[in-house]
């Protein structure tokens, strides 16, 4: 089992050019988090509580100000195959098929044209694109894009999908059937995940755990075990799930728990 830890994390930014005399941004303080293998932790909080810095900070885009990021015990210095990255944005290449983009990380490995296109085809099938390789860019739907996005980050095989707001770009319909879909290609490539999401109901409903980030600076204030994905990976609809009473309570406690944070921080 893999392990994903952040030690005493801080992150601060650099005054803006043309402020002199200004001082640091201290974005996030002290964070301590683990992500295992079995995993998927979501992420939620306001804007402002640094969520997207922890991802590029996992992901090795940022360096932090102080503290550790590891992998199973060795230091991340910068981005890696053993971390892969799916953004809001798919940041497909348009000039490229849906196979031949999902092909890439075998190209970048070296692999042989007919293996990685061999290779690309199964990952089609598997996230159920199986006759959609030959077709551009434009030509696929939003969700359509966002599979191909994740077929080419299991390319990597990482050991860690690193996911900022991956369905936050889909209509309502599409971001629902998404969501099981997540749930089950995570399942199935045996990753752990971290999960950056603006929706509490997102978070509850795959989350294994949801982490909360208070703002200005980020802080984790706190963290909630969650078993609502391991019910629709057992079959239950995802409709039933978020109708269920339980699901609809802790909903009401983590909006009421966020709202909390605000209050206090307009009253200090």
């Amino acid at each position: 089992m893999s392990t994903l830890t952040f030690r005493n994390v801080s992150l601060r930014y650099p005054p803006r050019a043309g402020r002199a005399g200004a001082d640091e941004k201290l974005v996030l303080d002290g964070i301590n988090l683990q992500v295992a293998s079995h995993e998927l932790v979501a992420v939620i909080g306001r804007s402002g509580s640094g969520k997207t810095s922890l991802l590029n900070l996992a992901a090795g885009f940022l360096e932090p100000t102080a503290g550790t990021i590891t992998v199973d015990g060795v230091p991340v210095d910068g981005p890696s195959a053993d971390r892969a990255v799916v953004f809001q944005d798919d940041a497909l290449y348009p000039w490229l098929d849906a196979r031949d983009n999902i092909a890439l990380p075998f190209k970048l490995k070296g692999v042989p044209l007919a293996e990685r296109r061999a290779r690309a085809e199964q990952l089609l099938a598997r996230v159920g694109l199986a006759d959609a390789g030959d077709r551009r860019i434009w030509e696929l739907s939003g969700g359509m894009r966002q599979r191909v996005g994740i077929a080419r980050a299991l390319a990597a095989e990482p050991r860690f999908l690193l996911l900022d707001e991956p369905l936050g770009a889909l209509d309502a319909l599409t971001r629902t059937r998404m969501q099981e879909f997540l749930l089950r290609i995570k399942a199935e490539s045996g990753a752990g995940a971290l999960l950056i999401t603006h929706s509490i109901e997102e978070a509850l409903l795959l989350g294994t755990r949801i982490v909360v980030l208070s703002p200005n600076p980020g802080r984790l204030t706190a963290e909630i075990e969650a078993g609502f994905n391991a019910e629709v990976l057992n079959g239950a609809s995802v409709a039933a799930v978020k109708a269920s009473p339980i699901f609809k309570r802790m909903h009401a406690g983590l909006t009421g728990l966020i709202h909390a944070s605000a209050e206090e921080e307009i009253a200090a």
